[in-house]
């Protein structure tokens, strides 16, 4: 029999939905130009910061699960930073520059705050405050 935690079921849907629609956002603004699409991405980049937020606020990450989110978190974000920028003159000649990055730009919105927010959780705990 399989005991699931409630603890972190808000954590980890608000994570899952938010890799989804980053890598669909991410996706379908420059593979496939929807007008609509193109018109409200402020609000969906806003929407993928709020879902970070809350993904960084509810996840209960101590000891070794905080350091474990923490390095892959900082990973992710580092590694979208650079190859946001790496991507559209690399792979400019195949036409997949622009999608590329684009995806990498949506999950560096989700992931930046989540990390953020977990390292200051972390820091504060340390500091017992």
């Amino acid at each position: 029999m399989v005991i699931k935690s409630k603890e972190n079921s808000i954590g980890a849907w608000a994570f899952l939905i938010g890799v989804i629609l980053a890598v669909a956002i991410g996706l379908f603004t420059k593979l496939i130009p929807i007008p609509s699409l193109a018109k409200y991405s402020s609000l969906i980049y806003l929407i993928l910061v709020i879902l970070g937020i809350i993904v960084g606020s509810s996840i209960n990450a101590t000891g070794r699960d905080s350091q474990t989110f923490l390095i892959t978190g900082a990973i992710i974000v580092i590694v979208s930073r650079f190859a946001m920028e790496s991507t559209i003159s690399s792979l400019i000649g195949i036409g997949a520059g622009d999608t590329v990055s684009s995806t990498f730009g949506a999950l560096l919105a989700l992931f930046a705050p989540a990390t953020i927010i977990v390292a200051l959780k972390t820091v504060f705990g340390m500091a017992k405050v």
